[in-house]
């Protein structure tokens, strides 16, 4: 079977609203036993209509969270849902990056405790220290710097 294509469902939608504007119609001008058959006919080629809509939009690759579903079916706003999930997301790498800088702020400070207490490793602590500073700057601008 082919992919559905949002054009194809697209055409159904655009369907389904013709349908439903006419049965509109045709209630507003319903006359009685004559134009019965007429709008049960209408009503019928809208099911139908549904159908096909409900059938071919079921198999879109959408993805959407079931979260966001759930919000729209309690009457809620989607964007309201998107924009507390961004200040959530901001809120932890804020947290987060406090979290690292305070990590880097105690391994600076354990380097020179090291040594301050042996003296005989502070070739071995440079090297780290060098060696983070390198990759500091790789996180930072993409390639180390030549010296």
């Amino acid at each position: 079977m082919a992919p559905v294509q949002l054009d194809d469902v697209d055409d159904q939608l655009k369907n389904v609203i013709q349908d439903l504007f006419e049965i509109q119609s045709d209630v507003h001008g319903y006359l009685g036993p004559e134009t019965q058959q007429q709008l049960m006919r209408k009503i019928s080629q809208l099911s139908n209509s549904l159908s096909s809509l409900s059938s071919t939009s079921s198999t879109l690759p959408t993805q959407i969270p079931p979260e966001i579903i759930e919000y729209v079916e309690d009457g809620r706003n989607p964007d309201i849902y998107t924009r507390e999930f961004v200040e959530l997301a901001q809120k932890q790498n804020q947290y987060l990056k406090g979290k690292s800088e305070a990590f880097a702020g105690f391994r600076d400070v354990l380097a020179q405790e090291i040594v301050k207490a042996m003296p005989e490793l502070k070739e071995e602590v440079e090297k780290r220290m060098e060696g983070r500073e390198k990759m500091e700057e790789i996180k930072e601008n993409g390639e180390a710097k030549e010296a």
